[in-house]
């Protein structure tokens, strides 16, 4: 608990990039993508979001696709937050959801059944509410190696993100239309943000490659790509 108000009292605060958080882009049948969650679907550690992971998943899509993309994401937000947001919202149709949540939730203390409850009500609200065809929830990042945390509280963060992680993927297998994106990137000092928490540009490349790659050969959309 010291060492946890300790990062929070003097851990470095990167601002959200500036920059467009919703557009049209690229070529070929339509394809219409929401990006939501917390400060990493926000971009926090990029310089602009056409260097976060909007405009990562945006430049991987637009040589296939004919992409409408909206951001819905702020730092710090909770699976809970985000679940009320998007409630919040008027309906809008959208064929593809990318999701990062999960490490707010480990930091603020969620309970696991709350969070695997909060993930399926959130998968269902995409399918429902908005029409989402793909749900993509990202694994948790590997907070046991982010280099602003000290240990032993490294430690305790990192087991609770791979736990987080294995239940994003009992979600993801219960749901029809929903897909883990578990990112595996080298624990290396560049793909991670100045602040020591954060991906870097390098990371989000990744990221938005990754994902592009499994919305690519989503039976669906592969078809009308094709």
């Amino acid at each position: 608990m010291a060492q946890g108000l300790r990062v929070r009292r003097n851990a470095l605060r990167l601002p959200e990039p500036p920059g467009d958080r919703s557009g049209e882009t690229g070529e070929g049948p339509p394809l219409r993508l929401l990006i939501a969650g917390d400060s990493a679907a926000a971009g926090v550690g990029a310089p602009t979001q056409d260097r976060a992971l909007s405009g990562a998943v945006v430049s991987a899509l637009s040589p296939h696709f004919s992409v409408s993309w909206k951001v819905q994401a702020r730092t710090g937000l909770r699976t809970a937050q985000v679940l009320a947001r998007l409630e919040r919202l008027a309906p809008e149709p959208f064929d593809v959801a990318l999701l990062s949540l999960g490490v707010n939730d480990v930091t603020g203390g969620t309970r696991s059944a709350a969070f695997l409850d909060q993930q399926g009500q959130l998968v269902r609200l995409l399918r429902q509410r908005f029409g989402v065809q793909l749900v993509l929830l990202t694994g948790l990042p590997p907070m046991h190696a982010f280099p602003a945390l000290p240990q032993p509280l490294r430690w305790v963060l990192g087991a609770r993100a791979r736990a987080f992680t294995r239940l994003l993927a009992s979600v993801a297998a219960a749901q029809p239309g929903c897909e883990l994106l578990d990112l595996a990137l080298p624990l290396e000092p560049h793909f991670i943000a100045e602040d020591g928490f954060h991906p870097g540009p390098l990371a989000y490349a990744e990221w938005g490659r990754l994902a592009a790659s499994i919305i690519g050969r989503w039976p669906a959309f592969n078809a009308a790509a094709s």
